[in-house]
C-alpha cells in the first residue's frame, strides 16, 4: 500500500512491487493476477483504513459535523506523521496513461462514489440538523470532495498540516447554516 501511495498507480513498477512485498513477480502474479487486481485490492484496504474518513463523516448526526469530520479527518489521513504525505487515490488518479483507462475508470467511480454518499446524507438529516433552504447538497458534496484533493495535493507537495488545518477552517467559516442556528454576535 504505502508503494502505491508514494508513487502513485503509473509511477510503481513490478519491480517496486517485488521489493515491497518480499515477493517475485511470478508470485505476485499467481497471488493476485496482475498489477491492476493488486492495485484495487490496495485502495480496498486504503479506504478502509487511513482513507476511511469518509464513513467517519458520514456517521456525524449534523450536516455540519459531517463536513467538519471530513475535513479535518481528511487533513489528518493526507498529511499524517507516519504515512506518506497525499492520498493513494488522488496521486493515482493524477497520472494515468491511456493504458490504464481501467484504472483511471475505478478511481473515477470511486470519487463520484463519494460524492454521492455525502450528497445524500446531506439530503437526508433532519431540518433542524440539516442544510438551510436553497443550500445544494450535491454541490457542497462536491465542494467537499474538491477540497480534500487539494488537501491531498498540497500535503504531497509539502504543505503543513497545520496550514492545512486552517484551510478547513476557513472552509467551516464558509458552511451553510440555518439561520435560527446562527448566534448574534451582538447577543440579541
Amino acid at each position: 500500500m504505502l508503494t502505491f501511495w508514494t508513487q502513485g498507480y503509473e509511477g510503481t513498477a513490478m519491480s517496486d512491487l517485488t521489493t515491497a512485498m518480499g515477493m517475485s513477480a511470478p508470485s505476485i502474479y499467481a497471488a493476485f493476477g496482475d498489477k491492476e487486481t493488486l492495485f484495487q485490492k490496495v485502495v480496498e484496504r486504503y479506504m478502509a483504513g487511513p482513507g476511511a474518513y469518509m464513513r467517519a463523516a458520514l456517521d456525524q448526526r449534523t450536516a455540519e459535523a459531517l463536513a467538519h469530520t471530513f475535513l479535518h479527518s481528511a487533513v489528518e489521513a493526507v498529511a499524517g506523521d507516519h504515512t506518506p504525505h497525499g492520498c493513494l487515490v488522488t496521486q493515482s488518479a493524477l497520472a494515468v496513461n491511456p493504458r490504464s483507462a481501467t484504472v483511471q475508470k475505478y478511481l473515477t467511480g470511486l470519487r463520484e462514489n463519494g460524492v454521492k454518499a455525502l450528497a445524500g446524507r446531506l439530503q437526508s438529516f433532519p431540518d433542524a440538523d440539516g442544510l438551510p433552504p436553497g443550500s445544494d447538497p450535491s454541490a457542497l458534496a462536491r465542494l467537499l470532495v474538491t477540497v480534500v484533493q487539494g488537501f491531498a495535493v498540497q500535503a504531497a507537495s509539502g504543505a503543513p498540516r497545520e496550514e492545512l488545518r486552517t484551510v478547513a477552517d476557513q472552509v467551516m467559516l464558509w458552511w451553510p447554516r440555518r439561520a435560527d442556528s446562527r448566534t448574534d454576535p451582538r447577543g440579541c
